[in-house]
């Protein structure tokens, strides 16, 4: 008996080192797991606003497409609402989540707008994918004086400058002798480029855009949607040159001119980038594409991160004046900490 009572002991024994054992492991391995979210959540925030090339990548390697900025594309139905977000009726925006993939809010995003100088996101993802940014073109008479109010960058017939700068130009300032200049020079003809333009828009799901013009300057025939338009820019996210320079709140352009150097100062036509209007709390503004004209109106497209590095595209088109179009703006980013 004494010995059948010595053998229970020994196995009750076990058993219940076995189950402190058990404890034990299970204890450390949940210790493990607070350890490396809070190192994750640290990583996130110590990433907050990091715009390397390790998290765009580069854009075409061996012939292949990298990944987009956003990995998924943001599906979205015309209309999706935020609470305390209400924008006026003839607005058309839209937020994308671009981590998640997610359409935050919706306003008409399906419906035709005219984009105005939004339009030259495509035009810069053409320049990047299939120009040569060390090239250097000289301005023609026909790259000039548009239209009364089109907004140039100040060249004269025979300055030369690189497409480098020509970029610089184009989406820093917004000039339409700059885009005339690109476009002519990457498609050959103005004509072929805005081919190209449609073409690349179809290949990215752009399907209810029309280019008529590099520029935006307006045609009825030129015409997208804040949803198109949101594929454009994820879409150029993944050129590092593009990021760069859209961040960019003031530059010094330098070019030829009868064999001499010349400069000229481009400000930003975003006024998040030039401190004129501040962002919401926690919410860092990176830069994108403006646009206004007398049909579209006052436009923004955006890219933005909040407190944790998370990235968004907003858009918002057709606002009445530039300071409603920051007002509608800030309402949408004020969601994204949320």
């Amino acid at each position: 008996m004494k010995t059948k009572n010595v053998k229970k002991d020994k196995k009750k024994w076990r058993s219940t080192l076995l189950l402190v054992l058990i404890l034990a492991v299970v204890l450390a391995a949940g210790i493990t797991s607070v350890v490396l979210i809070r190192q994750s959540k640290e990583k996130d925030l110590s990433l907050a606003f990091d715009l390397s090339d390790k998290m765009y990548g580069n854009h075409c390697v061996d012939g292949e497409r990298a990944p987009s900025f956003s990995g998924d594309i943001c599906i979205s139905e015309n209309n999706m609402q935020l609470e305390d977000v209400v924008l006026p009726e003839r607005v058309h925006a839209g937020l994308f989540n671009l981590d998640k993939g997610k359409t935050m809010y919706a306003q008409g995003v399906h419906e035709k707008i005219f984009p105005a100088s939004i339009t030259k996101i495509m035009t810069a993802i053409l320049a990047l994918k299939h120009g040569n940014l060390e090239d250097v073109v000289t301005i023609t008479p026909e790259a000039l004086n548009l239209e009364e109010g089109s907004t140039e960058i100040g060249f004269q017939p025979g300055d030369q400058v690189t497409m480098d700068e020509l970029l610089h130009g184009l989406l820093i300032s917004s000039g339409n002798d700059a885009a005339m200049t690109i476009a002519a020079h990457v498609g050959g003809t103005v004509e072929e480029f805005v081919a190209m333009m449609n073409e690349e828009a179809g290949r990215i799901g752009a399907t209810n855009t029309h280019f008529e013009n590099p520029t935006g300057l307006h045609r009825e025939g030129h015409y997208t949607t804040v949803y198109d338009i949101y594929l454009m820019l994820n879409e150029a996210l993944n050129y590092p040159e593009f990021v760069n320079i859209m961040q960019i709140p003031i530059y010094t352009l330098e070019y030829t001119r009868n064999d001499k150097t010349a400069s000229q100062r481009l400000d930003a036509t975003d006024q998040y980038l030039t401190k004129q209007v501040t962002p919401p709390k926690h919410v860092t503004v990176l830069g994108g594409k403006t646009g206004t004209t007398n049909e579209a109106g006052a436009c923004l497209a955006l890219v933005s991160q909040n407190a944790y590095g998370e990235p968004f595209i907003s858009i918002v088109v057709h606002s009445s004046t530039k300071a409603m179009l920051y007002e509608n703006m800030n309402q949408l980013l004020s969601k994204i900490n949320s």
